[in-house]
């Protein structure tokens, strides 16, 4: 059984629009209590009223967030959120709720909270608020009417992160200053509408991200430098720079059209002479060449342009470069400003005092404990030297014999001759069971035992 207690532990979520919850057409009494209203206080029933919040408030916010809008309308989600016919009873309490913990803003107060006097569209329509809405402010009343517009605050950020990255991908980023016709035809995939264009200006204004400037009855934009950098004001270099541009562009499609139209009376001049109309032929010929000579004077101010502005470009860099320079050379200075020769000198003496002392100390911990005794290393030597002629004389082990084993004494010296080494020999091998063949018998064979 559904109950109030157990909605508020489920998570909240689910969106009709996207993804809805199986309740959404299946649980007839949960549904019915989301879509009722809000009681007229949360003390009368809190489990009540944070059981519904939590469902709605998310859910206004992730639908927006999926429609890719910032602009949203009691009305608009209404008809949105409509299930068998019947409409959310308690959507502007949500609202309000989201009004008040800032969620959410009046499309008319956040405009009024910039400064926005280049934003003409907007007087008398947006920072004007309707009389009913004043006297419902001034008599307290909170309701939100169907038809105010409404901002979601953090879409809104997000959407302007958006406009900003897209611009810095852009071609326009060559130069920060850029027609606000131009910007707006680059964001259109962006931002569904013109107000939604303007409030995401007006954003990147209130980040100090951009400048708006209407200069000779066009407005232009202006971008700081980096991500992280605050925008400075439009000034005549900025205005001049935005001039040259303008003037490149103007060259440039003056120079296609030209191009153009030398081709059409080329064109002409070839058709005149399949003709047979001479005349005609000449004075098209005569046309395409007076053409071809204004795109070589356009092409030569073209030039010129696009050098002044090549030159811009590079003082602008040069002068970067030169802050980067003079930063770094501040900071060093800081960095080395208790820092001389001198001071130097004495500290690198410190440390080989230090590592003196330190040997010093390892070295008579190494040598200093000796039990009492000395011990001489030459005395030591002989011993070793005796040792080692002693172990020389020693005879070396011999395999164990199964049969008869013989001491050190029946060892032959090398100095015994080879006849009396023969007669030793005999005599170990008789003594052996005739296991080994004797050297006068070389036909005796040694017989396996099976």
């Amino acid at each position: 059984m559904w109950s109030p207690e157990r909605e508020a532990e489920a998570p909240a979520g689910g969106d009709p629009a996207g993804l809805p919850l199986p309740e959404w057409e299946e649980d007839e009494e949960r549904m019915s209590f989301l879509f009722s209203a809000f009681k007229r206080s949360r003390e009368v029933n809190s489990t009540d009223w944070d059981s519904k919040m939590g469902f709605w408030a998310p859910l206004v916010l992730s639908h927006s967030r999926r429609q890719g809008v910032v602009r949203l309308r009691l009305r608009d989600l209404q008809e949105a959120f409509q299930r068998k016919g019947s409409v959310p009873l308690g959507l502007a309490t949500v609202l309000q709720d989201l009004l008040r913990r800032g969620e959410l803003q009046r499309e008319s107060d956040f405009m009024a909270s910039v400064d926005s006097s280049w934003i003409s569209w907007g007087v008398g329509v947006f920072l004007l608020k309707p009389l009913k809405w004043t006297l419902s402010n001034v008599l307290g009343d909170n309701k939100v009417p169907a038809e105010e517009v409404l901002v979601a605050v953090e879409l809104l950020k997000e959407k302007a992160e958006e406009v900003y990255r897209l611009y810095q991908n852009s071609p326009l980023s060559s130069h920060p200053v850029v027609a606000l016709s131009e910007l707006s035809t680059l964001c259109a995939g962006s931002c569904p509408d013109e107000r939604t264009f303007y409030l995401v200006l007006l954003q990147l204004q209130k980040e100090k991200r951009v400048t708006v400037l209407e200069q000779n009855g066009e407005k232009i934009v202006k971008f700081a430098r980096g991500p992280h950098a605050k925008v400075s004001p439009v000034n005549d270099v900025d205005v001049g720079v935005y001039q040259l541009m303008q003037s490149e562009q103007l060259l440039s499609r003056k120079v296609e059209s030209l191009s153009q139209e030398a081709v059409r009376y080329k064109e002409e001049a070839r058709r005149a002479c399949r003709a047979g109309k001479k005349q005609l032929a000449l004075r098209s010929l005569k046309a395409k060449q007076r053409t071809e000579k204004r795109i070589e004077a356009l092409h030569a101010k073209l030039d010129t342009v696009q050098g002044i502005l090549d030159r811009i470009y590079a003082s602008q860099t040069d002068q970067m470069v030169f802050n980067a320079y003079q930063a770094g050379v501040g900071a060093l200075k800081l960095s080395m400003k208790d820092v001389t020769v001198e001071k130097a000198e004495s500290l690198v003496d410190q440390i080989q005092e230090l590592c003196d002392t330190q040997d010093e100390v390892s070295q008579t911990l190494a040598g200093g404990v000796t039990n009492g005794l000395d011990f001489d290393n030459e005395e030591l030597e002989k011993e070793l030297y005796i040792l080692l002629q002693d172990t020389t004389k020693e005879p070396s082990d011999l395999p164990d014999n199964p049969h008869k084993t013989f001491d050190t004494d029946s060892v032959p010296n090398p100095r015994i001759s080879d006849a009396e080494l023969e007669a030793e020999l005999e005599k170990l091998s008789l003594s052996e069971g005739d296991l080994v063949p004797s050297s006068k018998s070389p036909k005796r064979q040694l017989e396996p035992t099976l």
